[in-house]
């Protein structure tokens, strides 16, 4: 049994973690997840490596590498069933299993993101989480979350303090000065060819 510093982490890395990556797949999501990065990075000079915190079994970097296909990707993610798919998608030396908190931030990317993770995360540990992200990345961070301007927390599938809506970009160009924003935007969950959900992103370069 991992020793978790968070009861958020106890209940993703458990039996509602195994549900959700049985969710999460299939053609349909990469292609709007195709489509999702095609519109978030039409900004960013060409990428040579990224790294995604919360990669789950790897959907979002399945359609970055078809996207890039040079492009070297890591991934971390805290439950075990999907860390060991992921490591099938991008090679099990490239995979983290084990938390965010934890991950030791030892080399720098030129792409670090987030999406669909921060919403999860205890609100007493995001500034350890920005201070991963923000170390971890060489150029541009990439947070794609749901968006409200004050911190609310929301009842997920029924359980509650485990959904946290906030401005997570506008924290973290406040706590970095070199932080700018360079584009954002919304994918809508009713979008008829290429549905999120609801998910507001923010682009951020270090200056």
């Amino acid at each position: 049994m991992k020793n978790f510093k968070t009861e958020q982490e106890k209940f993703w890395a458990g039996e509602f973690g195994d549900n959700y990556l049985e969710r999460n797949q299939g053609e349909k999501l990469l292609a709007s997840n195709l489509n999702f990065f095609t519109k978030a990075l039409s900004r960013v000079t060409p990428l040579s490596n990224c790294i995604e915190f919360g990669a789950n079994i790897g959907m979002n970097l399945k359609a970055l590498i078809l996207l890039m296909p040079a492009l070297q990707v890591t991934g971390i993610e805290l439950h075990e069933g999907a860390a060991k798919k992921l490591s099938e998608v991008i090679g099990e030396e490239n995979v983290y299993n084990g938390s965010i908190y934890d991950y030791p931030v030892s080399e720098k990317f030129e792409l670090a993101f987030i999406k669909g993770v921060l919403i999860h995360i205890n609100p007493t540990m995001l500034p350890q989480v920005y201070d991963k992200l923000y170390n971890a990345s060489l150029k541009y961070i990439l947070i794609a979350e749901y968006y409200n301007p004050s911190p609310v927390t929301i009842n997920y599938r029924g359980h509650e303090d485990r959904l946290f809506k906030r401005d997570f970009a506008g924290e973290m160009l406040d706590q970095y000065s070199d932080l700018k924003l360079i584009d954002y935007g919304f994918a809508y969950k009713r979008d008829v060819l290429y549905p999120q959900d609801d998910i507001t992103w923010f682009l951020l370069e270090k200056k």
